[in-house]
């Protein structure tokens, strides 16, 4: 089946929304390893509200953490010290993990998010916003995970269309196009609709 990794370029792009939609439509299990910030309610939550799985396909965190901030300084305001032997790969499959953030985000002082898709040896799916800057921060992105050997499945992008920027992404960074998610209604139903639309399953799996 598939056992796939959610990153994103940067945080609040829309990786919590598309790592909803593709769990909802592979009927996967979900697993956000570390929680950084509780006060407007966890990624967890919002993909079982978006994603129309059964409470059973939401594990919990390995790490629920206060403060909504880098994991390793979230950790460090809780009195937290993050044990990376904590963060092994569910026994779930298929199954969905969605990172913090950006792919260089720590965390912990000596541990990167990178480092971790590497660990996991798992194919790793870029979500990208389409817009000022996302060339940049996609590329960089891309290189940051290859320097590690972490396989790249493809970029998703996120928001209004931008031909030009997508296609020079994938061009440059040799990367497949996966589709786009446009801006939705978040409601379960609506967010399935616009997945089946935007994207192949197949690739996925």
């Amino acid at each position: 089946m598939s056992r796939i990794v959610v990153t994103g370029t940067d945080t609040g792009i829309g990786k919590t929304v598309f790592a909803a939609a593709l769990s909802g439509a592979l009927r996967a299990h979900y697993w956000k390893p570390v929680q950084a910030g509780l006060e407007d309610g966890s990624d967890s939550e919002s993909v079982a509200a978006l994603s129309g799985l059964p409470a059973d396909h939401i594990l919990p965190e390995a790490y629920r953490l206060t403060t909504p901030c880098s994991p390793h300084r979230a950790a460090e305001l809780d009195g937290i010290e993050i044990d990376p032997d904590r963060l092994a790969l569910p026994a779930h499959d298929p199954l969905v993990v969605e990172g913090a953030g950006g792919a260089l985000v720590p965390v912990t002082r000596s541990l990167l998010y990178a480092d971790v898709f590497a660990r996991w040896g798992l194919p790793v799916v870029i979500v990208a916003r389409t817009e000022l800057g996302t060339i940049n921060h996609s590329l960089l992105t891309v290189e940051a995970l290859r320097a590690r050997g972490v396989p790249i499945l493809g970029i998703a992008f996120s928001g209004d269309a931008n031909e030009d920027s997508e296609a020079t992404i994938c061009a440059i960074g040799k990367v497949r196009r996966l589709g786009r998610l446009p801006r939705v209604a978040l409601t379960a139903p609506s967010l399935s609709s616009a997945f089946a639309s935007a994207f192949r399953l197949e690739d996925f799996r």
